[in-house]
């Protein structure tokens, strides 16, 4: 098992991911995967790189901690850092190379005074909840994937996880709105056995909060039941579940277009359920912020 080829700068990645797909080129298109991490990887993150790994002759990996994604009530340094076990882990996946810049390489004059803006879709949701979040998201995405652009004629996608899915729209949105030449895919949750969707917060969660979590998981499959059998949505019973677990304190639990993250057009509280949506729900779990949600109609 070999580890991925470590780079640290945008000009060593290029170099890197230059060569392989020469090598790749000699019998097709190649096509570079891009997987966007801060690193702490799991199972989760391992579907990801795997779906890059069977659709690509390439796979890059980033992890970087981006410091715009936290707020002033999020504790940056306390971000997990593992880069050892995250090669490791990475080189049973099959990536090629891993892209681990600093805060000086990635933001070289301090934080840039030019950022994307999430607008509108990024103002709700984890956007109301955390202010600027998504504006921070974005901009580190924009240049990453500059960053990773290949030199020459080859495919080019990125891989993002639906368990974050006001993130993965607005990056489909960010990409197409401002015409990046690259793909976006979206991967599957990855959940334990037990239901709970994988996040590299959960290891901050005790025993006791890693069970009362459940209860996010057990929320959403009881609307997706509802869903599945045309019923109306007890949305009101749902969060009621997860107000009843002690440990837990829920921000929203809301269904949405999937496609736009706005209320449905119909009232799927007193009407039998049709159609897609999407289940979206975020809470705290003693000190650690959990997401999670679930497709609806699908």
């Amino acid at each position: 098992m070999t580890r991925p080829r470590l780079v640290n700068t945008p000009d060593e990645l290029k170099a890197a991911t230059s060569g392989l797909l020469a090598e790749a080129g000699a019998s097709g298109r190649p096509a570079l995967g891009l997987v966007l991490t801060m690193g702490a990887l799991h199972a989760g993150h391992a579907a990801l790189v795997r779906a890059a790994r069977q659709a690509s002759d390439v796979v890059v990996v980033s992890i970087f901690v981006n410091p715009l994604q936290f707020g002033e009530q999020e504790d940056l340094n306390r971000y997990p850092r593992t880069l050892e076990a995250d090669l490791d882990l990475l080189a049973e996946c099959g990536a090629d190379v891993v892209f681990a810049p600093s805060v000086e390489e990635v933001y070289p004059h301090g934080g840039p005074m030019v950022r994307i803006t999430a607008g509108e879709l990024g103002a709700k949701f984890e956007g109301a909840s955390r202010p600027g979040h998504f504006d921070g998201a974005l901009t580190v995405v924009a240049k990453l994937l500059h960053f990773g652009l290949p030199a020459g004629d080859a495919d080019y996608r990125t891989y993002f996880g639906q368990k974050d899915a006001q993130q993965l729209m607005l990056v489909k949105r960010m990409v197409a709105d401002l015409n990046f030449p690259v793909d976006v895919v979206g991967v599957p949750i990855v959940r334990d056995e037990d239901g709970l969707a994988l996040s590299s917060r959960n290891r901050f969660l005790s025993e006791a909060e890693r069970e009362a979590a459940l209860v996010l998981s057990r929320s959403l499959a009881y609307l997706r039941g509802q869903a599945e059998r045309h019923e109306a949505l007890d949305i009101d019973g749902a969060l009621a579940m997860i107000d009843s677990v002690p440990l837990v304190q829920p921000d929203y639990l809301e269904v949405v277009d999937p496609k736009t993250l706005e209320p449905l057009a119909f009232n799927c509280r007193e009407t039998p359920f049709t159609g897609e949506a999407l289940a979206l729900v975020a809470a705290k779990v003693g000190p650690v912020r959990l997401i999670d949600n679930v497709q609806l109609g699908y």
